[in-house]
């Protein structure tokens, strides 16, 4: 092994980077080979395909990566997990990184590229970090610095910015009833005319800022396809006079359209992150150097054809350097993106462009543990349930080293770049989200002296009595305890459906048979079991039932409470007798059965007024007998228990 050089090092950002200390794991290492040395790892890929050999299956993992990574990051090395021979083993895991890297470029510039050949110790939890050696040397060089960031977001945020492109396209194309090889031919050419497109000296890209900032910042710029650079190679990218330039001649980068952060107080986050938005126009009026009459070309059909329009919402994010030329930023990032992120759709459609053409629709998330979003394309003709989308999610957690218990990165994940701080282009206020959350945080103790607290796991909204303007005072509080339980599950992300309406909650109940048509915009109560029956409708969620005779039996109840605020964390429907409510939590002295209720009381009529609502009693402890001997659960009449169960689902 070559003696390492005095400055070589590797920068550590991502906050995970060893998923498994498995001898058959391997984990592609991403970066960014725009960013200043040393190289950087900002996040590690799980390789998930392998051939029969137990080598990795390079063609899918690179259909894989083309999606989810964004344009602008790249595949810089790769981790192994041994317990020996730890520079043979870097060595071949730089090999291995170069096969990927070379497919995800198409051939350019992988074989100069940067590498970095790391080693987790099987048996201990050591990395080792390995580089190619100087100039010709073919030995590697053990790393002698790694460098672990202390503000990662800061590092990764403060000089970089993203790019958004949105493109929807609908594509027309004739095609030969009885030849089906014709007609995916046909379709083939459609999209490689697209492609071609993008590239068109007629076509035009419309850069924009979508942060709030000051006049001296350019608004919008329009670069025309005859103004960008196609270099292949990176290090030819020059910053000369043939970039577009400022009126000061200076060329112009993607820090002209960036907020100023020179402060040392800024906040550095993806959710603060400057966003360029780029958008695609085709010049049909550019002048023409001839003059000519209008044509039309008649080519008649040899045989039986058919009309059909391929449809496809492209949607591509990129991470780009704030002092990248603006042109380099499109010809580079923009419209490899866009290539890309067709040719996986097309792929998908070319199955099935006989039967329903599939609703492909591209989501960016940000996954726990992650510093940027990825990108994932899914089919939207299947609920989220269906099998295959389950698996598709799963593979994916696989991949990113996220649990299989949770959603992480269904469609209710996804984040709006355009309700991020910053942003001038809002979109409308999602349905609920001006409701308060989380009433309880923050009130007075319980008085159950040497009581353990068992809460509700998560956010919730609240929902009560006169809502929106609609009047179900004496009628609505079993309706208003579960719009609470189904935000719950909204805010956990395990649906993306909106809260239902009473009407809806009704017209749900009707379809499963629990109710007549007239029970639609009824005022007639509801309880637990109907509760139940709209959660396995609407959500699939299923759920536990607790019968008491009287309320005088509730508090034997406090252990099995406990048990399922620890274990399954949702809110708690309390039906029965003449009124419902929301249980949040409880807190249970075991060795002397003091207890108290954590209590979310829907009857409340008033305005969202935090402080009314917890000085009112309207969510707060409540005992099952107060100082003055009042039992708050009526002795008289039976209660049932709704206790929803968490999905174990990605």
């Amino acid at each position: 092994m070559e003696k390492p050089s005095e400055n070589t090092s590797v920068r550590v950002v991502c906050p995970k980077l060893v998923f498994e200390r498995s001898e058959t794991a391997l984990q592609w290492l991403v970066g960014s080979s725009l960013l200043p040395p040393p190289l950087t790892i900002i996040s590690t890929f799980r390789c998930i395909h392998t051939l029969p050999d137990g080598s990795p299956d390079y063609q899918k993992e690179s259909e894989d990566l083309r999606v989810l990574l964004l344009k602008g990051l790249d595949i810089i090395g790769a981790l192994v997990v041994r317990s020996s021979n730890f520079e043979s083993n870097a060595s071949e895991a730089i090999v291995l990184a170069r096969k990927l890297a070379k497919l995800l470029s198409n051939g350019e510039n992988s074989d100069g590229q940067e590498m970095i050949g790391a080693v987790a110790d099987v048996n201990s939890s050591d990395v080792h970090f390995f580089v190619p050696g100087s100039g010709n040397a073919p030995k590697l060089q053990s790393v002698n610095s790694v460098v672990h960031e202390e503000d990662p977001q800061k590092f990764v945020w403060e000089r970089c910015c993203l790019l958004r492109c949105e493109l929807p396209i609908s594509l027309p194309f004739y095609y030969p009833i009885n030849n089906q090889s014709d007609m995916e031919r046909t379709f083939l050419s459609a999209t490689e005319a697209i492609v071609a497109k993008f590239r068109d000296s007629q076509v035009a890209f419309m850069i924009e800022t979508t942060n709030k900032v000051s006049m001296e910042i350019p608004q919008c710029l329009i670069l025309r396809g005859k103004e960008l650079t196609f270099d292949t190679d990176v290090s030819n990218i020059k910053h000369s006079g043939e970039d577009v330039q400022d009126s000061a001649g200076k060329p112009l980068t993607c820090a002209n359209f960036c907020m100023k952060s020179e402060s040392a107080s800024a906040s550095f986050s993806i959710e603060n992150a400057d966003i360029l938005q780029v958008s695609v126009l085709l010049n049909t009026s550019e002048k023409s150097t001839e003059s000519s009459a209008p044509v039309a070309e008649y080519i008649p059909g040899l045989e039986e054809a058919r009309f059909s329009v391929a449809e496809f919402k492209l949607e591509v994010l990129c991470y780009a350097i704030k002092d990248f030329p603006i042109t380099f930023a499109v010809s580079k990032l923009i419209i490899p993106g866009l290539v890309d992120q067709l040719n996986s759709m097309k792929k998908t459609l070319l199955p099935d462009l006989l039967m329903q053409h599939p609703q492909l629709r591209p989501y960016h998330f940000i996954p726990p543990g992650f510093l940027h979003p990825i990108t994932v394309i899914y089919e939207l003709n299947y609920g989220e349930t269906e099998m295959k989308q389950v698996d598709v999610r799963r593979s994916l957690h696989l991949r990113l080293g996220l649990p299989f218990d949770r959603p992480l990165l269904r469609i209710a994940n996804a984040f709006d770049l355009y309700m991020m701080k910053g942003s001038s282009r809002g979109s409308s206020i999602r349905k609920g989200s001006y409701l308060l959350k989380d009433v309880h945080v923050g009130i007075p103790s319980s008085g159950v002296s040497g009581g353990i607290v068992s809460l509700a796991q998560g956010s919730y909204e609240y929902h009560h009595y006169l809502q929106d303007g609609f009047d179900d005072s004496g009628w609505g509080c079993a309706y208003r305890s579960l719009q609470t339980i189904i935000s719950w599950f909204r805010l956990q992300h395990y649906t993306s459906i909106d809260v239902p309406s009473h009407r809806e909650i009704q017209q749900s109940l009707v379809e499963i048979g629990d109710k007549d048509p007239s029970f639609i915009g009824s005022r007639e109560w509801i309880g637990a079991i109907e509760l139940s029956f709209v959660l396995d409708k609407l959500l699939g969620v299923s759920c536990k039932v607790i019968n008491v005779r009287s309320g005088a039996e509730l508090p034997e109840k406090c252990r099995e409470l406990a048990l399922h605020f620890e274990n399954q964390g949702t809110p708690i429907m309390i039906g029965g007798g003449v009124l419902a409510y929301t249980l949040l939590g409880v807190d249970y002295n075991e060795d002397s059965g003091d207890c108290a209720f954590l209590i979310l009381d829907p009857h409340y009529t008033g305005n969202d007024d935090l402080k009314k609502i917890v000085n009112g009693g309207w969510c707060g402890w409540k005992k099952a007998v107060d100082s003055k001997g009042r039992n708050f659960f009526l002795h008289d009449k039976f209660y049932n228990l709704l206790l929803p169960q968490r999905p174990n689902m990605v």
